[in-house]
């Protein structure tokens, strides 16, 4: 099955250095929660972000769909993009190769 890359970026730039605001909270928590249920459906492949707390900060989605438009759709069903909260990026993208560590990698 085709693979995708979606990349999340906070719309408010100072978000993670002066926190959030009580929508942007519930936005991400349901953004996390979504992400656990694409996972534990086996569409989702691996999702992360970065640690740093300035505006270049991102996270990213890798997953599978059937193609580029139900990759879009995963997407935009995203509660944080879908809320404004974050704004999206899609890539097509492939796996060309897993490290050892990431096999046993526990979240």
């Amino acid at each position: 099955m085709p693979q995708f890359l979606y990349r999340v970026q906070p719309a408010r730039p100072d978000m993670l250095t002066q926190g959030l605001t009580p929508q942007e909270e519930a936005a991400i928590d349901k953004h996390f929660q979504y992400l656990v249920r694409l996972a534990d459906a086996g569409v989702m492949l691996l999702f992360g972000r970065t640690l740093n707390t300035d505006p270049s900060t991102f996270g990213l989605c890798i997953y599978e769909a059937a193609d580029e438009a139900s990759a879009r759709a995963i997407m935009e069903d995203d509660p944080a993009v879908r809320s404004g909260v974050m704004r999206a990026e899609l890539f097509p993208y492939r796996i060309a190769g897993v490290g050892r560590g990431l096999r046993d990698l526990a979240v």
